[in-house]
C-alpha cells in the first residue's frame, strides 16, 4: 500500500476529539448516565481520550468500557478458523444508560451493527450513539454516526488507515491507495 494523503496530524486528533467531547456532553445535556464504549482495538483508545477530555470538561469522570465484537461479527469465517477472543469489560450495568459506541473509522456500518448486537446482549441501554473519529462513507447498512470527528470522502480503491500513539507510536488518519 502506498500513502496517498495525511488527513489528520496529532494536533488534528487533539482538536477532532475535543469537539467530539463538547458535542457529547452538548446533546446528553451533561454526562448523566452516559457509558463510554470503546470497540476494540483502537476505539478503546479513543474512548479513553475522550473520557480524558469530558472530565477537564466536566469536572468529573465518564465510566468507559472496552466491546470485543469477534463473535458478533458477520465475517466471521472468512477472517479466521481461529478468531482470537479478548472479551468484553463495561465496569458498570448499561440497562436505561446511554451508551456512546466509540471507533477509530465508520465504512460499511457492519463493525457497528455487530457492536449494538453485543451490547444489547449485555443489557438494555436507554440509547445507543456512535461517535468515530473518521466517517470514509461506503455504508452497506443504514447507520450514521452521531459524533464525527473528520468525514474522509473515499473511493474504494482506498483505506483509511487510523493510527494511535497507544497502537503505533504516531497519531495520525491516513489514505492510502489499495
Amino acid at each position: 500500500m502506498k500513502q496517498k494523503a495525511l488527513v489528520l496530524d496529532e494536533q488534528a486528533i487533539r482538536r477532532a476529539l475535543t469537539r467530539i467531547a463538547h458535542q457529547i456532553i452538548e446533546k446528553n445535556k451533561g454526562i448523566e448516565d452516559c457509558v463510554l464504549v470503546g470497540i476494540r482495538t483502537r476505539g478503546i483508545f479513543l474512548a479513553r481520550r475522550l473520557a480524558e477530555k469530558i472530565a477537564e470538561i466536566e469536572g468529573r469522570s465518564i465510566t468507559v468500557g472496552e466491546l470485543d465484537i469477534t463473535l458478533y461479527r458477520d465475517d466471521l469465517t472468512k477472517k479466521s478458523d481461529y478468531p482470537l477472543v479478548k472479551g468484553s469489560d463495561i465496569p458498570v450495568e448499561i440497562t436505561d444508560k446511554k451508551v456512546i459506541l466509540v471507533d477509530d473509522v465508520l465504512f460499511t456500518g457492519r463493525t457497528v451493527r455487530a457492536g449494538m448486537d453485543a451490547i444489547m446482549d449485555i443489557g438494555r441501554p436507554a440509547s445507543i450513539q456512535l461517535a468515530v473519529l473518521a466517517d470514509r462513507g461506503h455504508r452497506e447498512l443504514p447507520i450514521r454516526a452521531d459524533f464525527v470527528g473528520k468525514n474522509i470522502p473515499t473511493s474504494s480503491s482506498e483505506k483509511v488507515v487510523v493510527e494511535l500513539m497507544e497502537a503505533d507510536n504516531i497519531d495520525q488518519v491516513s489514505i492510502y491507495d489499495l
